[in-house]
């Protein structure tokens, strides 16, 4: 039972990390969000994955170096796909509220992220297994594997519950609160950005299963198993570097904030306030990743804290990174059913996500119903985790067939 033990508990420390990220933006100050974040971005996306990797693996470009250019390619375009995912993320908060908008991205992005890849597997038998292991249908054959699928389901209907008690609790919310959070709320776009933003996001879940074959590979040329898919991490955040490194580059120009990284003072103290101070709606990210940072108003005080803001921006892109190094540990202790991987990191990520809500007191104030829904969510989500470990073990002990 060690290895479902094991896996679920390395998806809860992802979770962990994915769900506290944010924290130590709090003490970024005078920097605009585009600049922390490619900052933040550069420790998740380049330097945490390859200093990693070249001391837990072994000669991890080395092995990347001789992958085919079909593995690579579909590894760097999922993580291409997966920045406009985490781009547009902060959108669908806008439209939806914090909440809301969570619980509908996370949601869809657990669904296609979980299940699309034994559906295609079904769809096209020839896919190598290296890339999909087994095909829902014959996952479904199994009582393991309908242990699992139980688990899958129930995430997500801890998804849905949670994404409830996140609309119940904000529309419960007096009028002129409600105005400053979610001032643009438009359920329709919000509905539909949110999806988009979901499938992009679970396009991680793809790259990393495309990057199956660096990892057998890396275990090959004789890393441990359990590090094996650090590798593969490489090539996916840069891929989603790609995409956030564009964006950050056109906003620090056309927001005038590309000075920052160096200057010891602003210029502009307008964006002290982060970039609530722009106009066009694409630039929702950075308005979020600006509310959650805990944007203050503007101060006369124009001294950039350069050593705090570098040390606070390498910290939270730290922390991020450290999701998907637990991701792929649980992944590796998964085995054949490491598509239910994905469903797991979602459901703690929301576990986390919310802890932290409580502590900053998120929910003062919400009903009773809204608290029972919440609980429930968080319930049902704990309870996923625990079969889905459950639907592995058994999978991993030579039962349920």
């Amino acid at each position: 039972m060690g290895n479902a033990i094991f896996g679920v508990l390395f998806h809860w420390l992802g979770g962990l990390a994915s769900g506290s990220f944010y924290v130590p933006y709090k003490g970024v100050k005078k920097w605009s969000w585009e600049t922390y974040w490619l900052v933040g971005g550069f420790f998740s996306w380049i330097i945490c994955p390859a200093l990693l990797a070249s001391l837990l693996t072994k000669d991890p470009f080395g092995v990347i170096g001789n992958q085919s250019m079909t593995t690579l390619g579909l590894t760097y375009m999922f993580g291409m796909l997966w920045g406009f995912g985490g781009l547009t993320f902060g959108l669908a908060m806008r439209y939806l509220g914090m909440s809301l908008g969570m619980g509908v991205a996370l949601g869809y992005c657990a669904a296609f992220g979980t299940l699309l890849p034994p559906i295609a597997k079904q769809l096209f038998p020839k896919i190598p297994d290296v890339f999909v292991a087994e095909s829902i249908t014959k996952i479904a054959s199994s009582d393991s594997g309908q242990v699992t699928l139980l688990g899958v389901g129930i995430c997500l209907l801890g998804i849905f519950i949670a994404a409830l008690a996140g609309a119940t609790k904000e529309k419960e919310m007096p009028a002129a609160e409600k105005q400053k959070t979610i001032a643009e709320f438009d359920f329709k776009k919000g509905i539909l950005v949110a999806t988009f933003s979901g499938i992009m996001s679970a396009c991680f879940s793809f790259g990393l299963t495309c990057g199956n074959p660096i990892a057998e590979a890396s275990l090959a040329a004789g890393t441990d198993k359990i590090w094996t898919g650090l590798p593969k991490l490489i090539v996916v955040m840069l891929g989603g570097f790609t995409t956030n490194f564009v964006w950050c580059v056109i906003l620090n120009i056309r927001n005038g904030t590309g000075y920052e990284y160096l200057a010891s003072e602003q210029r502009h103290p307008a964006h002290s306030k982060g970039p609530s101070a722009i106009e066009n709606v694409t630039d929702a990210p950075a308005e979020e990743m600006a509310l959650m940072a805990g944007r203050t108003a503007e101060s006369t005080d124009r001294r950039i804290p350069r050593l705090p803001n570098l040390f606070f921006s390498a910290l939270a892109g730290t922390t991020w990174y450290f999701q998907f190094f637990f991701y792929t540990m649980g992944e590796t202790q998964m085995g054949k059913y490491g598509f239910a991987s994905w469903t797991l990191h979602m459901a703690s990520i929301i576990i986390f996500s919310t802890m932290w809500g409580w502590i900053f007191h998120e929910w003062k104030g919400s009903s009773k119903k809204a608290y029972t829904l919440i609980a429930s969510g968080i319930a049902a989500l704990i309870l996923s985790t625990i079969v889905i470990g459950l639907g592995t073990w058994i999978k991993g002990s030579g039962g349920g067939h």
